[in-house]
């Protein structure tokens, strides 16, 4: 996922390990720990977050007769094709917006790549394997194991890990990259890895009850075969994660909330395109097996809560031939660029940030400004639009159009989702509609192509401290910097279109619902499941109320 990336993950861990096996160690025993607090009749809550699952390849795959169990689980509870994902489209931020119910500007985990203006590097949890190496090992090691939960998350905002704890709650994640709870845990990296001098192979961490991250963190050492070698990406796939569900489903140690990162498809998407079924098509064999963990797809939803998202979509690519990659330091020809691996001087005119459709560019050191970069930019008619803040507002230009508007918070306008707005210039740069006066000065507005973008486009750049801008490409290109990964004649995200933000919600065993349909509205959804009273609770009080 690049985005990350399980896939990058693995890749950064690989390209530390030594020639040769040995034996793996752990020294996470926490199962003792994990079995919930709650009564026998308390449904679980089991979340899995699948890396590119759209509900174009679900639909299609029912239509075809291919996907029985996304059938039976539709059939048997609420499917919602449309919910906002957060901004960019990358994992570590969706994720990171899911577990704290906040988008970047609160939670402060901007991307997957991006620049420090405190620490003057770029942070890079795990791009391609030319970006590792360029920018570091050590420093995509020590950004992706240590400082994206032990400092970069804000810890101000609690995730749903800590919540619960503060509930008397336990809770668990399955190769989630986000994991930031109450209890301690400890990374261990095998002895056959070599570890970077500046890296402990034993990492202090916080996390909840059950922290499983493939090899590095596997509490069923010992009780069960764990397919986390070499040979399987180092347990960070859908493999190692769903036999560690099953497990836990069939001992019966199933967490009050459990979350599961499942990475694969999208692996096969970036390389095939978005049409393509194979993927889906595994992975609703897979999830058939978990239901089966159960003894049957109906005892599991009369256990669990099980609700399945995608945590973005993925465009159609053009293939190289037909320019479908962007170079960014081309057309930036005559400034001072970063380069990979190096640090800033008073000499770099800009920084590049790229993550894939979206890319952050930073204004090193003034020479130039925004506006004066922007309109270099958006002279190539493959971007799409370009964002800056200045003076209190956000400024977008369009490209080919060269539509502008500019917009702050607290105005007359306001959404769907009661967020109200002040909004100067020509709304179908951002494709806003205007609709009906409240009759008290307010006039509604509704998203068209870009969901919820007034908000996520203002996040992303409140996100981090430093003069910068955000730019996306149109469908079809992805933006590159000299060391970028990418995926011509593909599939690519990490822009703000609805192709990339659009995601399926499927929830099972309950219900309610979210009370919108974006992912930040997800926490709050997951928490009130998991404080609603049993089924026997309920009864008990009927029956107490009866008796008096």
């Amino acid at each position: 996922m690049r985005k990350m990336g399980m896939k990058w993950f693995a890749v950064v861990l690989i390209l530390a390990a030594a020639v040769g096996c040995g034996n793996k160690e752990t020294k996470e025993h926490d199962l003792l720990h994990v079995k919930s607090k709650q009564g026998a009749d308390k449904k679980k809550v089991i979340f899995l977050m699948i890396d590119t699952l759209m509900a174009q390849s679900i639909d299609e795959g029912i239509r075809q007769k291919q996907l029985p169990t996304f059938q039976y689980l539709i059939e048997n509870g609420q499917y919602h094709r449309d919910m906002v994902s957060s901004f960019p489209t990358m994992s570590v931020t969706i994720d990171s917006s899911m577990l704290t119910g906040t988008y970047p500007h609160e939670h402060r985990v901007p991307g997957l790549l991006w620049y420090s203006a405190e620490e003057k590097r770029l942070i890079n949890y795990g791009t391609g394997p030319m970006e590792i190496l360029r920018q570091g090992v050590n420093h995509v090691l020590e950004d992706a194991l240590i400082n994206l939960n032990g400092r970069h998350l804000n810890p101000k905002i609690p995730t749903i890990y800590e919540e619960a704890a503060r509930l008397g709650l336990t809770s668990g994640s399955i190769n989630g990259l986000v994991y930031r709870g109450k209890s301690a845990h400890s990374l261990s990296i095998p002895t056959w890895i070599e570890v970077p001098t500046s890296l402990h192979r034993n990492i202090k961490v916080k996390g909840p009850d059950l922290l499983t991250l493939g090899a590095l963190s596997n509490p069923l050492n010992g009780k069960k075969n764990m397919p986390d070698s070499i040979a399987n990406r180092l347990g960070m796939d859908n493999k190692f994660a769903l036999e560690a569900l099953e497990y836990l489903i069939k001992e019966k140690k199933l967490p009050d909330f459990l979350y599961v990162y499942l990475p694969d498809l999208d692996q096969k998407l970036h390389k095939k395109g978005p049409s393509d079924l194979e993927g889906v098509k595994k992975l609703d064999a897979q999830l058939h097996s978990m239901l089966q963990a159960f003894g049957s797809p109906e005892q599991a939803l009369d256990e669990a809560v099980i609700i399945i998202a995608g945590d973005s979509g993925m465009t159609q690519l053009l293939p190289a031939d037909q320019h479908s990659e962007i170079d960014l330091p081309a057309i930036l020809n005559g400034y001072r660029i970063l380069r990979p691996g190096e640090r800033p001087t008073d000499e770099t005119d800009v920084i590049l940030a790229v993550n894939e459709t979206m890319a952050y560019v930073y204004n090193a050191n003034g020479k130039y400004s925004l506006q004066e970069i922007a309109g270099k930019l958006l002279k190539d008619n493959r971007i799409d639009m370009a964002a800056w803040k200045d003076d209190g507002w956000i400024h977008v230009t369009r490209s080919s159009s060269g539509k502008k508007l500019k917009y702050r918070a607290d105005g007359p306008f306001s959404d769907t989702y009661g967020q109200k707005w002040e909004i100067e210039g020509d709304m179908d740069a951002l494709n806003l509609k205007a609709g009906k006066n409240d009759g008290d000065g307010g006039q509604s507005i509704s998203y068209g192509e870009y969901p919820d973008v007034l908000q996520r486009l203002a996040s992303a750049l409140h996100s981090h401290a430093g003069s910068y801008m955000v730019i996306t490409s149109k469908p079809g290109y992805e933006l590159k910097d000299q060391s970028s990964p990418t995926h011509e004649g593909g599939g690519g995200h990490g822009s703000i279109r609805k192709k990339e933000s659009l995601v399926p919600l499927i929830i099972c065993g309950t219900d309610r619902e979210p009370r919108y349909l974006r992912m930040i509205d997800l926490k709050a959804f997951l928490l009130d499941l998991l404080v609603e009273p049993s089924q026997g609770e309920k009864q008990r009080k009927i029956d107490g109320e009866t008796a008096r």
